[in-house]
């Protein structure tokens, strides 16, 4: 939707940025436009780069005066459409806003800016014997990361991003500036604003500063692959591990199918059955007896091959190859689209669960894999689809849909670290039920005009710009 006073937005946004910091460009604004999902391309009107908080908050100023949706914009790395412009205005780009701020070693915290990367943050916190623990896959920014409460590989140890937040600096609709907590390590004073700003995806505020928890470097780490008869035995050996209290630091599903792309993306030659990938963390004796309890475990649960990794190197291409499995199944479907679900469930539910996805993934004849989280519940289908092909859309969607029913019905989310962006809003009311009111209120208090990022996670009403 194009904005019907462009050009007077656009003088008011030169009085506080510099013309290199606003595009109207259509390449431009085409990248700013999608994500990494199969939702539709809508483009915004124009593209900011702000360098500090205070052009983000002359941005949301000048968005309360003249009725312009705003949507912030990290690296387009998010899978449910979640800074896809649907009603166009403005995107903020916070890639100029990379900067990590101060280590705060002694207290094992950190301050970034929302731009600052998962990889970058690593490569400068390692410095320090220190290191950030999310692990999502994707090199995503840390603000997009914090929107959407990303977790990934590592979150059955350390927890996930909302457990890392300590403070949010944040931007409101009206261009308040406001913090969301402190550094210290707890606080009975005041709501909890960083639960609730963290898995908010823009449509309460937008970060322009985080503080966030750190870890020092394990002493010690070994990595392995479990190969098992099925993926029921390989699930229920992971609720066994976990049972016996061994303090895993990943533990990863791949299926049959998955492992096959991974060899012919990776010209690796693992084993091509159902697979766990692990990882522990600690000190060597430690990890010692804690392995050999884990292989106890698993060969109680059809474990056909235990294969350990202490290099680094051999460490590193292991997960490699975990992270670039969606890459593995692009690269082996051309033409086609992926479709990546996001069910999380209790960990006695789990097994049923990975089950019954095979089951209906089978029953539809749809290309793909089951992968995941495991350790927290938290499994992913990865569906090839060619978008051009309605019947083969329409079948996804029903896997989607199915998978996600058996979730709710069991205790489970409709998305464990995606977020719900476009993709999971249908999903909402029956997820949350009377909640879901109390959260459209608090939206509506926060952004009465419905201008950050509209449409996304908490639906209100539409309302349309002032022409």
């Amino acid at each position: 939707m194009a904005i019907a006073n462009q050009e007077t937005i656009l003088e008011s946004l030169k009085n506080g940025l510099r013309e290199d910091q606003i595009s109207i460009n259509e390449t431009v604004k085409e990248l700013h436009g999608q994500d990494e999902s199969y939702h539709q391309m809508e483009l915004p009107d124009i593209v900011v780069f702000p360098e500090t908080t205070e052009q983000v908050s002359a941005i949301m100023k000048i968005s309360t005066q003249y009725q312009v949706p705003v949507v912030p914009f990290g690296l387009g790395s998010s899978l449910e459409g979640h800074v896809i412009p649907q009603r166009g205005g403005i995107t903020i780009d916070f890639s100029l806003m990379n900067k990590v701020l101060r280590v705060f070693e002694e207290d094992f915290l950190v301050t970034v800016q929302p731009g600052v990367t998962r990889t970058q943050l690593n490569k400068e916190l390692k410095k320090y014997g220190l290191f950030f623990t999310v692990d999502p896959g994707a090199d995503a920014t840390l603000g997009g990361m914090a929107a959407t409460n990303a977790s990934g590989t590592t979150s059955v140890k350390y927890g996930v991003m909302r457990d890392q937040v300590r403070d949010l600096e944040v931007v409101t609709a009206d261009g308040t500036v406001i913090h969301t907590g402190n550094k210290a390590a707890k606080s009975s004073s005041g709501l909890h604003l960083n639960g609730l700003f963290v898995g908010s995806e823009g449509t309460l505020g937008c970060f322009t500063e985080m503080t966030l928890r750190v870890y020092g470097i394990p002493e010690f780490i070994t990595a392995a692959r479990a190969s098992f008869a099925t993926v029921k035995d390989a699930v229920e050996a992971v609720v066994s591990i976990l049972q016996a209290g061994i303090p895993i630091a990943r533990v990863e599903l791949v299926d049959e199918q998955s492992m096959k792309q991974v060899n012919k993306y990776n010209d690796t030659a693992y084993k091509e059955m159902p697979t766990l990938f692990l990882e522990f963390h600690g000190n060597e004796a430690g990890l010692q007896q804690d392995v050999a309890f884990m292989q106890e475990i698993v060969q109680g649960h059809a474990c056909e091959e235990v294969a350990f990794e202490t290099d680094t190197a051999a460490r590193n291409r292991l997960w490699e190859a975990r992270h670039t499995l969606a890459y593995a199944y692009i690269h082996g479907h051309p033409g086609k689209k992926m479709m990546v679900t996001d069910v999380c469930l209790p960990i006695s539910e789990l097994a049923g669960a990975v089950g019954h996805a095979r089951e209906n993934l089978m029953a539809l004849d749809l290309p793909g894999g089951i992968v995941g989280h495991v350790g927290d519940g938290n499994f992913h289908a990865l569906i090839m689809m060619d978008m051009n092909d309605p019947e083969e859309i329409s079948k996804a969607q029903e896997f989607n849909e199915r998978i996600v029913v058996y979730a709710l019905e069991r205790g489970g989310t409709c998305t464990g670290e995606h977020g719900v962006g476009i993709g999971k809003q249908k999903y909402q009311q029956q997820e949350h039920g009377a909640a879901l009111a109390v959260m459209e209120k608090i939206k509506a208090a926060l952004d009465p005009d419905n201008l950050l990022n509209p449409g996304k996670n908490i639906k209100v009403e539409k309302r349309e710009p002032i022409q």
